[in-house]
């Protein structure tokens, strides 16, 4: 059997790694093993993570004396502590669906240049909102590395959550750890950074995990705003092309299409906030500011052709009439149909 090391970092979550670990594994076809770091966690995670080791010796449990932070903690269990032919990072709060380690194993079992394998993640808030798994029919498309590194540039955006994601072992310790100067978007940067040395493939049909959204989970505390969004985004795509400037084809042409992708998305977000009279609660200043910033020629873009004309107008004035909604209709049914290109595809 190949074999999985599943790393599961828990600060604070001790109410959720049973259910994590369970998870895990209830697994089949792979050999597994957990193991459980407790970033020296206020609550009861080392009492459960104990007794947890001791009851399966498939678990192993490890706690921090003090507090080292998510980062420092991610890359002990990656680089320090797993030495199988496949790696998983799942947070604690998170749950992996039935079969996932198995689908993505057979398939870079089958294709050694294949180093990420994904799929669509389940968002879910209780345990409750769970359906059961239907279909069994899956297959998986497969990207070369460059392209699937070309998609994101050009959308400008992360297609994955994170529990998603089987790695395999010899790229995950080829191209490093999370960088710690990217505490909330180090993961945009890592799919990057093995998309430039592996290629890629996404798991069609069925769901690979079911990651929770709650009060002090990263989707809550990190990406509720924007703007903060949006500057995460591009540190990480600055982050990747400071590193890999002479290792990376045609890189300054794909640096400039992540920064045009970025500034577009903020000018339309300005757009929106003229739209709908929110101009001050939303920031739109600051987001054409993060937008001309960004990429120097935003002007020459149609979002920005579009908000002089709001700009002219007035909010007052573009929220009363709605001048603006036809193309605020066309983009809202683009992101649908996006939506369910990504189920399908993963992109």
């Amino acid at each position: 059997m190949s074999t999985v090391d599943v790393i599961i970092p828990c600060y604070n979550y001790a109410h959720y790694l049973r259910g994590c670990i369970h998870s895990v594994l209830s697994q089949t076809g792979v050999s597994i093993r957990v193991l459980v770091i407790d970033d020296a966690s206020s609550d009861n995670t080392v009492l459960v993570g104990r007794e947890l080791a001791a009851s399966d010796s498939r678990i192993e449990f490890r706690r921090h004396e003090v507090n080292k932070g998510h980062i420092a903690t991610y890359n002990e269990g990656l680089l320090d502590w797993s030495v199988a032919q496949y790696v998983v990072l799942l947070s604690a709060d998170d749950l992996l669906a039935p079969g996932s380690l198995s689908r993505a194993a057979h398939i870079m079992d089958a294709d050694e240049s294949i180093g990420l394998v994904y799929g669509r993640s389940i968002y879910f808030e209780n345990d409750a909102d769970i359906l059961p798994i239907t279909g069994h029919e899956c297959g998986y498309t497969r990207w070369s590395g460059i392209e699937w590194l070309e998609g994101r540039c050009r959308d400008g955006n992360n297609v994955i959550s994170s529990p998603e994601v089987v790695v395999r072992g010899d790229i995950q310790r080829t191209v490093g750890g999370y960088r710690s100067e990217l505490p909330h978007a180090g993961d945009l940067e890592m799919w990057l950074r093995i998309a430039a040395v592996s290629n890629i493939a996404y798991v069609r049909g069925v769901p690979q995990a079911y990651y929770r959204v709650h009060a002090t989970s990263m989707l809550r505390t990190n990406y509720g705003n924007k703007l903060v969004d949006l500057q995460q985004r591009k540190a990480a795509f600055d982050a990747f092309f400071q590193h890999h400037q002479h290792s990376v084809a045609d890189i300054d042409r794909l640096n400039d299409l992540a920064k045009r992708a970025l500034a577009r998305e903020a000018l339309w977000e300005a757009c929106r906030a003229y739209d709908r009279n929110q101009v001050e609660e939303t920031g739109a200043d600051e987001l054409v500011r993060f937008a001309m910033v960004a990429y120097p020629a935003a002007a020459s873009l149609t979002e920005y052709g579009g908000l002089r004309r709001r700009q002219y107008l007035g909010p007052s004035l573009c929220n009363r009439t709605q001048l603006f909604a036809l193309p605020a209709i066309g983009r809202r049914i683009y992101g649908m149909l996006r939506y369910e290109r990504w189920k399908r595809q993963g992109v």
